[in-house]
């Protein structure tokens, strides 16, 4: 089992979500929806709802994914790569999954911190199983 398989499946939703960004903001520019120059600095112009909720989705993917990428990468380098630390990257990345779809979709913010809430308890787990098995080296 490879447990940087779920590494390289949340990556693909991170490049994604950016890739999708970059397509909307361009297609609000040369609408006239955004002001070209809202983003040299990010001010002075208004961005519309949608385009500020991507944008701030793809801040996320920069935030608690990084603890996911740095005990992935230590399971693999330390061989702590067995069923249930397999199991527990794969489960982190269906529920990223879902935050994704539910943020970017109706964004209900309950359901999305239900989900992302879970998806922290998950890498949480991830975490102690990976030391703990450290830790019995």
């Amino acid at each position: 089992m490879n447990v940087l398989y779920p590494s390289f499946a949340m990556m693909a939703l991170t490049f994604f979500c950016i890739m999708r960004l970059g397509y909307l903001r361009t297609n609000a520019v040369k609408s006239g929806e955004v002001d070209y120059r809202f983003y040299s600095l990010y001010r002075g112009f208004e961005e519309p709802e949608k385009l500020a909720q991507y944008s701030r989705h793809v801040i996320h993917h920069f935030e608690t994914p990084v603890l996911f990428y740095i005990i992935c990468v230590m399971a693999f380098v330390t061989n702590q790569i067995g069923l249930l630390v397999t199991v527990l990257a794969w489960t982190y990345v269906t529920l990223r999954f879902i935050h994704s779809y539910v943020h970017l979709t109706g964004n209900v913010v309950i359901v999305r911190f239900r989900v992302f809430a879970l998806s922290m308890l998950v890498l949480a787990i991830l975490w102690v199983v990976v030391l703990t098995g450290l830790m019995r080296q």
